[in-house]
């Protein structure tokens, strides 16, 4: 594996591939790597004969009183773990290289940010869409491949890619697990033993809600006792619970298509957020 940090080294790695006839997926994290990252590495070698996984622990998506400086990043562990995996490349850039002097350019997707996390985080998926098609534009990927756990984030990426005419696929890999139903994440390393354990009240709230709603119970009632649920689990808040259409994020009152059951809560230090499909009964 080539651990690269210079735009011209990149291109002209890249640039081989390319010569060869090969494909490439992208992989794009901030780091901190667990199993749902490794998952979506995994998917990336079954697709394309080359891998490129990039960590970037990116700037502009965090708020003034968010964890940036906090955020766990563990380059050398990160490393083995990709090489073992058979990664390519690994594109570490730093500040400098992604954000040079004089950089002056904002990509905001309208509509789709504006609620859910977006609503709590204000310009955070500005951040987002502006690394992703930096990132974009210096791997070129066939496809990049990113986890349903930030549900939000892959529907943003999605239009933008479409709306820009980005001829990459985006793939949406399914939320990986522990085995008592807790979504993986970087940011579970911030919660206690005991909180750890009461955070597996979010899945089962949503799971048991989407169960129901998909048997016809009301969802502006079945949605209204998620909340209550998690704060009595030990959820310190719950920033939204919300039932909206999978692809335009609008709030859906009938399952006439397939929704997407989100929430986002805070727990200790931690804010944790999951998804599930809800799909309308045949």
């Amino acid at each position: 594996m080539q651990t690269i940090h210079d735009r011209a080294a990149l291109t002209a790695h890249l640039g081989r591939f390319r010569a060869a006839g090969e494909t490439i997926a992208l992989v794009p994290t901030m780091g901190a790597l667990h199993g749902g990252h490794m998952a979506l590495v995994a998917e990336a070698k079954k697709r394309a004969t080359r891998v490129v996984v990039s960590i970037f622990v990116n700037p502009k998506q965090f708020g003034p009183n968010e964890d940036f400086d906090a955020y766990p990043r563990r380059a050398e562990a990160d490393a083995a773990k990709l090489g073992a995996a058979g990664v390519d490349i690994l594109w570490m850039p730093g500040v400098d290289e992604m954000y040079p002097t004089g950089f002056a350019t904002n990509i905001r997707v309208d509509g789709l940010p504006d609620r859910l996390c977006g609503a709590a985080r204000p310009g955070h998926f500005d951040g987002v869409a502006t690394v992703v098609a930096k990132l974009f534009n210096q791997v070129r990927p066939d496809l990049a491949i990113f986890g349903e756990k930030d549900w939000q984030q892959l529907a943003i990426i999605r239009r933008m890619a479409a709306d820009l005419d980005m001829d990459i696929e985006v793939v949406g890999f399914p939320t990986q697990r522990e085995a008592d139903g807790l979504a993986l994440s970087s940011r579970n390393a911030y919660l206690t033993a005991e909180e750890r354990a009461a955070a597996t009240a979010l899945p089962r709230a949503l799971g048991h809600a989407a169960r129901a709603i998909e048997g016809g119970e009301d969802i502006a009632k079945t949605l209204s006792s998620i909340a209550p649920a998690l704060v009595n689990a030990g959820f310190a808040s719950v920033d939204y619970v919300a039932l909206v259409d999978a692809e335009t994020l609008v709030p859906i009152e009938k399952l006439t298509r397939p929704g997407r059951l989100l929430a986002a809560a805070r727990m200790g230090k931690a804010r944790l957020i999951d998804n599930l499909p809800v799909r309308p009964a045949v």
